[in-house]
């Protein structure tokens, strides 16, 4: 059964503010570059894209689904490297001391973003502004689920549970603890995050009681959700998605909670407008493609293939967003609770 990976699309995303203003139209650098290695990449040599996660998760399918799509169009091998650890910023810190020639790139989650900034001091936060975008790739959804013998199905029945709860969440600064958080705190519900690393701890811990609920990718869970060992309980998209018609949205049961993921292609800063441009045409051709495309339908993936310009002042109204419920309801996602 393919893995799906959940999707749905709300609000915008970034972090460019007025650099933005000034990328070309592919989000790049503004340097020319003109030599004749530019013009002639990638010149035969190979082309490594960094997944800033474990192997099987949502950002590595994706990276080895583009990696391989695109690996025919530049003729040459396309391979992906995993670097797990911080919701992708130890890979996002290590793109940024490589050459920017086109042969290292990453997938990088739209959640370092445009979340992780709000659980970190400033000084540690990435800046999407020291990297070039290549493209925008796709969004997905958060689930939140639990154990089926837990007994809560609903909302209500975790606020009748009587006691403190605890709620797993993929990583500090991620969309599973702000959509959690946020879902509590409306709620009225009293629980304490446990972080994990990634999506399936998260649900290993719920399928084993060592937290209550969990908020994971859609995609990472379908497979125990259609299997019966895991139970939804709400979606956090704007609406409820067709490939989960029986589970509401936080939205439909009162609750604000629309937070999703968010994916891009990045290259270190520095990167000569020619190649961003030869890369980002490459990547349309791959999204164009039939096979592309099954994948996004197989694994309930939105398209969001926009430019770089785009994909900056998206990522920039997600942060002020989520910067500004997290203050009303006064969410510290540094903080255990």
């Amino acid at each position: 059964m393919t893995r799906n990976l959940g999707a749905r699309r709300w609000a915008g995303l970034g972090l460019g503010f007025a650099l933005a203003a000034t990328l070309t139209a592919c989000g790049g650098n503004l340097g020319s570059g003109g030599n004749a290695r530019v013009q002639d990449y990638p010149n035969g040599d190979p082309v490594t894209v960094y997944a800033g996660a474990d192997p099987g998760g949502s950002t590595d399918l994706i990276a080895r689904a583009l990696a391989d799509g695109v690996t025919g169009d530049l003729g040459v091998a396309v391979t992906v490297e995993n670097k797990p650890g911080a919701n992708g910023a130890l890979a996002a810190r290590e793109l940024s001391g490589k050459k920017p020639n086109g042969h290292t790139l990453m997938v990088y989650n739209g959640s370092l973003a445009y979340i992780t900034p709000l659980a970190v001091p400033g000084k540690q936060a990435i800046d999407i502004a020291d990297y070039e975008v290549v493209t925008g790739v796709s969004q997905d959804d958060y689930v939140l689920v639990t154990a089926p013998g837990s007994g809560f199905t609903t909302i209500e029945d975790l606020k009748r549970a009587g006691r403190p709860l605890t709620y797993g969440t993929t990583g500090a600064g991620t969309g599973s603890q702000l959509a959690q958080a946020l879902l509590f705190a409306q709620a009225g519900l009293d629980g304490t995050a446990v972080p994990f690393d990634g999506g399936s701890p998260t649900m290993t811990a719920v399928l084993g009681g060592q937290v209550d609920v969990g908020a994971v990718q859609l995609g990472e869970a379908s497979e125990q959700i259609v299997a019966g060992q895991l139970k939804p309980i709400v979606t956090f998209a704007e609406r409820r998605p067709s490939y989960l018609p029986g589970t509401p949205t936080a939205v439909e049961v009162g609750y604000q909670v629309p937070v999703q993921q968010s994916r891009a292609v990045f290259a270190p800063k520095g990167t000569p407008v020619e190649i961003l441009q030869k890369l980002r045409a490459a990547f349309q051709r791959v999204f164009a493609s039939p096979a592309y495309q099954r994948f996004n339908q197989d694994n309930l993936l939105t398209p969001n293939e926009v430019d770089g310009a785009e994909l900056r002042r998206q990522w920039t109204t997600n942060l002020e967003t989520y910067r500004a419920v997290a203050q009303q309801y006064r969410i510290d996602l540094g903080s255990s609770k």
